[in-house]
């Protein structure tokens, strides 16, 4: 597809043209930091000649006069900074690198100067309490609200000297945060192990011992590669029978960018994250809150950091007799079936999987021919248009960085409505994990309705020689998770950016639309058209999972739920207690906390050197700070809601309009317990997660 540009611009900075998508292609390091400083510095220019009409004319101001200009300037800055972003994430190099860094402080800057500019927070008041307000939309009515409550947590009202103090805290965490991922991902790909003797990976099924050989014939060497990326990492730690191997490879990678492991002290996160944790309380006690937890809170569904932390030990009362009773049964069979007396962390992946598979005769590696990556995609694609009567258009022209990338058109009755990029294999100098971002948000503009565009990345196995891309059903769940975030900023039907898509959305309910997209990856008729082996001879005819692998399934959904639960408990316990308890006068650290939380929650045991906190992206370096446990808040509002859908058919067409036209379609313009309830026609209740995770909570008599 081509990016058509305005005419009206001269500059041949591509990043200060107008486009319809990204221009990937034409992004130079060089064009970054210059194009970000003119934008920034055009709309100063802009809105101080807004605020100076507003006082020359005395006129009140409109939604029309003071918001609808400023949300087209903020998008500007935006579409220019987006693609940089997601560059820096997905194609990562020190070029790259250095100049979205030098962005940072230059963004962080200017978002502080709006946000304690009070002559525009005076213009958003007078908007609010116009008479026109009450005409607005509800969408409009909460972009004005929300706009208000972020000028006051800029610090809008603070005395000059604290405001000044609270820009030179932004700057600071801008730069930390930045810092801790980079850590994390030259930690990453700092190690790897070369292996020629194919002895030392017993276990390791063809799949993965065909990935290992290819990178390594990527890096001309013979033999087999191993990296700590998860494609390589967890086939060694779930199949792998070389115990030395698994420690070696489990010891790399929970030491990473730590000051202790095979790379110590070399992308060290420890001053970082203290650091980080200072300017967090001194930023929280500046604008008036006793901690960053409640600073984080007060945003959110949540109603105060307490609320929160009797949620996490309720639902740990409720998780650890089964998750002891899950461990202990583990323990039992290592020690007679595995001889291994001593459970190890790097031998609990292991003797996990040999256990799933005593005990249902299954393992991920014998689902994996049934799920190739485009019966996967094109069932999953069927699953929404069944819900949600929306279509899918993959596009073969179009302006890419890597040829990993595709790129497809939602549409609804012959008209396109969103847009997305998908962009799924591991592979050198991207960023690990899963995630939704924002390319493009919906909202209106002189020349009509900007569609809303996303990008969805994973980092799952690539295709092997001649074998296609193969899922594991982890991952092919893990596929649906992002593509429920993107539905969610796709599928809305709010025009205005602030509140468009996911924007403006409680961090403790956003998960709600990408949570309850996982179920059906368990349900028999979905996994019909989601599975088709991927050989059309041995024997084979693309047929789905069969009805004996589809129980064995089912039957081990379950396996160790418990345990799964407590450890997600353990991350969010930690990160929440870390920044309710931590002070000036009591600048308790990562360890320390994390210590006493294992001691009260854990079951699974750690060892010493494990310094999972230092590779805590999600904490440290995204969105979740004093906000992991969204997850699991989110997950009893997606238990709940989607047992309506089991209620009333997976697949019921009315069911799913309601979906989509109660949460989905309304991104952030109501609050999201509100939402939730006009769903599910209540307040939500923890019994449907307990009952999908397979929890049994004894009835107090």
């Amino acid at each position: 597809m081509s990016n058509p540009v305005s005419s009206s611009t001269v500059s041949s900075n591509p990043l200060l043209q107008t486009h319809i998508l990204p221009p990937f292609s034409a992004i130079k390091p060089e064009h970054v930091e210059p194009a970000i400083s003119e934008l920034l510095n055009r709309n100063r220019e802009r809105t101080n000649a807004l605020l100076a009409e507003f006082a020359k004319s005395g006129a009140t101001p409109t939604w029309e006069t003071l918001n609808t200009p400023i949300d087209l300037w903020d998008d500007e800055v935006n579409q220019a900074f987006s693609p940089v972003g997601h560059l820096n994430s997905v194609m990562n190099s020190d070029e790259l690198r250095d100049a979205y860094n030098a962005c940072l402080p230059l963004l962080s800057q200017y978002s502080t100067e709006i946000g304690q500019n009070a002559d525009l927070f005076k213009a958003y008041e007078a908007v609010k309490n116009s008479e026109a307000f009450a005409s607005l939309s509800q969408a409009q009515q909460t972009a004005i609200e929300h706009a208000l409550r972020d000028f006051r947590l800029a610090g809008v009202d603070l005395p000059a000297d604290k405001k000044a103090r609270y820009g030179e805290i932004q700057q600071q965490l801008s730069k930390l945060t930045s810092k801790f991922g980079e850590n994390v991902l030259d930690a990453t790909h700092a190690w790897s192990k070369h292996i020629t003797d194919v002895a030392e990976l017993d276990g390791l099924p063809e799949s993965a011992l065909g990935l290992l050989a290819q990178q390594a014939k990527q890096k001309d060497l013979e033999g087999y590669l191993i990296t700590l990326d998860f494609p390589s990492y967890v086939p060694i730690m779930s199949y792998g029978t070389n115990r030395e191997l698994r420690q070696e490879l489990y010891t790399a990678f929970v030491t990473r960018a730590s000051d202790t492991g095979p790379n110590a002290g070399e992308f060290d996160n420890s001053d970082v994250m203290k650091e980080i944790m200072a300017l967090r309380y001194e930023l929280a006690t500046l604008l008036g809150f006793e901690n960053f937890a409640e600073y984080s809170v007060y945003t959110k569904m949540a109603e105060s950091g307490q609320e929160v932390i009797d949620f996490l030990n309720d639902l740990a009362v409720k998780a650890k007799p089964q998750a002891e009773r899950e461990f202990a049964e583990l323990n039992a069979y290592a020690a007679d079936e595995l001889g291994l007396t001593d459970l190890k962390p790097w031998d609990v992946t292991f003797a996990s999987e040999k256990l799933r598979q005593a005990r249902y005769s299954i393992s991920q590696e014998d689902i994996r021919p049934y799920l190739p990556v485009n019966t996967v995609i094109k069932g999953m694609f069927e699953v929404v248009s069944r819900l949600y009567g929306v279509q899918f258009v993959e596009q073969s022209e179009f302006d890419t960085y890597h040829p990993d990338a595709r790129f497809f058109h939602v549409e609804k009755d012959g008209q396109q409505i969103a847009a997305f990029y998908l962009d799924m294999y591991a592979r050198a100098k991207k960023r690990g994990g899963a995630w939704m971002d924002v390319a493009r948000n919906r909202m209106n503009t002189a020349n009509g309705t900007q569609l809303p565009v996303a990008y969805l990345v994973c980092n799952f196995s690539p295709a092997v020689g001649d074998t296609p891309a193969l899922l594991t059903h982890d991952e092919m769940t893990t596929l649906f998770h992002e593509f429920g975030h993107g539905l969610h900023h796709m599928m809305t039907d709010i025009d205005v950016a602030a509140v468009s898509g996911i924007s403006g959305v409680a961090w403790d309910a956003v998960e709600l639309p990408s949570q309850i997209m996982e179920n059906w990856c368990y349900e028999p008729e979905a996994l019909a058209f989601l599975s088709g082996h991927y050989l059309e001879k041995d024997g084979h005819t693309g047929e789905p999972l069969p009805k004996e692998l589809l129980d064995k399934l089912l039957a081990a959904k379950n396996f160790q739920s418990a345990m799964m639960t407590m450890r997600q408990i353990e991350f969010s316990l930690f990160d929440f207690r870390l920044h309710r308890e931590y002070s000036d006068t009591n600048p308790v650290t990562a360890e320390e906390i994390l210590a006493d939380v294992r001691e009260k929650v854990t079951v699974v045991p750690t060892v010493d050197f494990n310094r999972f906190q230092h590779s805590f992206s999600h904490i440290f370096a995204g969105g979740y700070s004093a906000g992991y446990y969204s997850y699991k808040w989110a997950e009893v509002l997606s238990a709940d809601a989607y047992s309506r859908f089991e209620e009333e058919g997976i697949f019921n067409p009315e069911t799913g309009a309601s979906f989509l036209k109660e949460i989905i379609s309304q991104g952030g313009s109501r609050e999201a317990g509100e939402l939730f309830e006009n769903f599910r026609g209540r307040k939500p209740s923890v019994e449907p997660l307990l009952r999908h995770c397979g929890i049994d909570v004894p009835e107090v008599a």
